[in-house]
């Protein structure tokens, strides 16, 4: 997961804020400054911001953090202005399960504590949604944050309760923190968005449930294109470089045949075994799967390697990413992917 101990930096950083708060810097974007009542709303990467914003409308400008497209928020590290924007925010939004660790940090090191919503604390305690009616989407698991059922999905009467599958994480074992790859969970931090800014802005509370439905739709066009594959090509064996589009494969019942050895070495920024090497090739020399999913934006010697060897026997590739490409919000982001996995399978097949 590629997580590293940021503590020391995050408390820098917090004392640093707060002498840049003393001076009266505005740090959090939109709606901070010089009127201490107006609602900040900060995300820790662009792929949040881009649900929350859609949630605020044009009542709040979110601000991301993260919005560059071939950053790794893996080894983000927060910078003074980033812990100052934090700790003044009214409502942090971010992935949460040790992906971008320094929003934790910097929220554990400060005072009085802005509202939050945690993505991966919604998934853990059950996202559930009419999204892929027929998959499952978690159970809940009591972590302390956000996990209280008016911030799921599951006291709204027009989103069905999955079946109580346990999400247990990617199929190598572990916890996948990827969780914006799962609708399900994008749907859920959608409507605990809405819930959070109807309490700081109760004015605004029917547009934030409107925002929050309108959302909810979209995503049923990119669910209709997951379940396209999973009806067309349910089993269809794939690679992956790492395990980033974990909940995407689930979703649409494709099986990552990848060796276990080499998406966790991947997945912890250590080499694969000699071993895993030689049998991902394989895999992809012999054309074994239909598809290689690769993430750019943590790339190395050996997914570069891995490309190659996918692209020279003809294999599709499809990346996927971890902040959202310029000029596109999360539904065009997620409909983009989902339709690009879709063709290329059609094409292997």
């Amino acid at each position: 997961m590629r997580l590293s101990s940021r503590t020391a930096l995050a408390a820098a950083a917090v004392a640093c804020a707060t002498a840049l708060a003393a001076c009266g810097t505005d740090t959090s974007g939109a709606g901070a400054g010089a009127d201490d009542d107006a609602i900040s709303v900060v995300a820790s990467t662009n792929v949040w911001g881009s649900i929350a914003q859609a949630v605020a409308g044009d009542r709040i400008e979110v601000r991301s953090l993260i919005t560059e497209p071939n950053a790794d928020p893996h080894s983000y590290e927060a910078s003074p202005l980033d812990a100052a924007a934090i700790s003044d925010a009214s409502l942090v939004v971010y992935n949460g399960g040790g992906y971008d660790h320094f929003v934790d940090d910097i929220l554990d090191a400060g005072g009085e504590k802005p509202a939050v919503v945690e993505a991966f604390a919604l998934f853990e305690s059950g996202a559930y949604s009419d999204l892929h009616a027929g998959h499952d989407h978690g159970t809940g698991s009591e972590d302390g944050t956000e996990n209280d059922s008016d911030t799921t999905m599951s006291d709204d009467p027009s989103h069905e309760a999955g079946d109580g599958h346990s999400h247990e994480g990617h199929d190598h074992g572990g916890i996948n923190e990827h969780v914006w790859y799962d609708l399900a969970t994008a749907d859920a931090v959608a409507h605990a968005v809405a819930d959070r800014l109807a309490e700081l802005d109760p004015e605004g509370a029917a547009t934030y449930e409107a925002n929050a439905a309108a959302f909810h739709e979209n995503l049923h066009y990119v669910a209709d294109v997951v379940d396209r594959i999973a009806d067309t090509h349910g089993d269809a064996p794939v690679a992956q470089t790492e395990t980033i589009g974990h909940y995407l494969v689930s979703a649409a019942a494709l099986d990552d045949v990848t060796p276990t050895d080499f998406t966790n070495a991947i997945e912890n920024g250590t080499d694969p075994s000699p071993a895993a090497i030689a049998t991902t090739r394989q895999l992809l020399v012999d054309k074994q799967v239909r598809v290689l999913i690769y993430n750019p934006q943590t790339e190395d010697r050996i997914s570069r390697e891995m490309r190659t060897a996918a692209e020279s026997s003809g294999v599709a590739v499809v990346e996927v990413f971890e902040t959202l490409p310029d000029g596109v919000d999360y539904i065009q982001w997620q409909a983009r992917t989902a339709e690009t996995l879709a063709a290329a399978l059609d094409t292997a097949s």
